[in-house]
């Protein structure tokens, strides 16, 4: 097949396939083709992907088979996609109407790599886990270049510097990630999830887990969280604002699919947190879990910085690259046939699962009861 990877948005420091990659998908037989400058910011020069087998061209698009990018295209780019071309990436389909009807104008089969089952045999694909991944690595390292206290405990001539301590709240891949990096450091950790199923998960990295209310039906049948009642989130932040008011760095991961996050940080239990502590909200691209996170802004309130950061992976641009760039082969070998082409085997569960349109139609069901399209005949 011919594959086409062409530049991400100025915000965007990810590519869809590092120069390593397209490597891997030359010794396959496919043909990579990378738009000028796609990996500057992040440190693939053009001269690597030419060195890998890539051509690099101004325009990419001419007879592509497949079309790879990180984030979603405007409206405008799809518009520019050849017809009946495959399209694989990070696409929200929720938040744009205008690109899903620009796909279904086109005849694009999108796949959105957000909506592959997490299943055992998708593994591989999992982008969303390997993208979350880094995204809580950094969220602790950002904490840690914010706040004033240092993270280990120091035994100094002037006296013993105690640890920080460290909560977070949400353990799905980011948080758990978080939990990890930040007893790297030498914090001392905390952390709550409202699936009772993840305090071992917790626990096994050498945080406590807290006793706050949990909910067995929390897990969706993916493993993923769902969407919680009012009266749940209430219970939440009345157990849970001790435990933030007690906490020098609060980490907040909380994430349902296809929906916004839930609010567990309320304006009141920001104002009794002690000044100088920092919370970084990692679903701040969903609206965030505290009720003061704005989206890309760093909020000082009281003494207390909620950070709304929404790069995290793209900030460890490197290894989040070459991560996504796995889960994109990994899918593709998916969707082959035994020469190489590109086939759409709706039989197949991960195949069918990820599909947001095809021929015309809007396929994905909870897109169109979201965005309230129908399939066209």
């Amino acid at each position: 097949m011919r594959i086409a990877v062409p530049a991400e948005s100025d915000e965007e420091r990810r590519v869809a396939l590092t120069p390593q990659a397209v490597r891997r998908m030359i010794d396959d037989g496919h043909v990579v083709v990378v738009q000028e400058g796609l990996g500057e910011r992040s440190s693939f020069p053009d001269d690597a992907y030419r060195d890998a087998g890539a051509e690099v061209a101004s325009d990419v698009f001419p007879d592509a088979d497949v079309i790879l990018v990180v984030g979603p295209p405007s409206p405008t780019q799809a518009a520019d996609y050849p017809e009946g071309v495959t399209l694989v990436g990070f696409l929200d389909p929720f938040a744009s109407t205008d690109l899903v009807r620009t796909l279904t104008d086109r005849r694009v089969t999108a796949f959105a790599v957000e909506a592959i089952p997490r299943t055992t045999l998708a593994q591989g694909m999992d982008a969303l886990s390997s993208q979350a991944s880094a995204a809580g690595y950094h969220a602790v390292l950002l904490a840690a270049t914010e706040t004033p206290r240092i993270f280990p405990m120091m035994i100094t001539a002037a006296g013993t510097i105690p640890p920080v301590k460290l909560l977070v709240l949400g353990a799905g891949v980011a948080g758990l990630q978080a939990i990890a990096t930040a007893k790297r450091l030498g914090a001392v950790v905390s952390a709550y999830d409202v699936r009772p199923q993840v305090r071992e998960q917790i626990e096994s990295l050498g945080a406590k887990f807290i006793a706050a209310p949990v909910d067995e039906s929390a897990a969706s049948s993916s493993g993923y969280a769902k969407e919680l009642t009012d009266e749940t989130q209430r219970r939440q932040q009345d157990a849970l604002a001790g435990f933030v008011a007690d906490a020098d760095v609060v980490i907040t991961t909380a994430q349902v699919p296809g929906g916004a996050a839930p609010l567990l940080i309320s304006r009141e239990m920001v104002e009794g947190m002690r000044p100088g502590s920092i919370i970084v909200d990692v679903a701040a691209p969903t609206g965030g879990n505290c009720e003061l996170t704005r989206p890309g802004e760093n909020v000082r309130h009281g003494g207390v910085v909620v950070m709304g950061p929404t790069d995290l992976a793209s900030r460890v641009a490197i290894d989040a690259s070459e991560m996504y760039a796995k889960n994109l082969g990994a899918f593709l070998a998916r969707v082959a046939d035994e020469e190489g082409n590109v086939q759409h085997d709706f039989d197949d569960q991960i195949v069918s699962e990820a599909c947001i349109t095809h021929d015309g139609s809007v396929t994905h069901p909870v897109t169109r009861r979201v965005l309230g399209l129908e399939p066209r005949q």
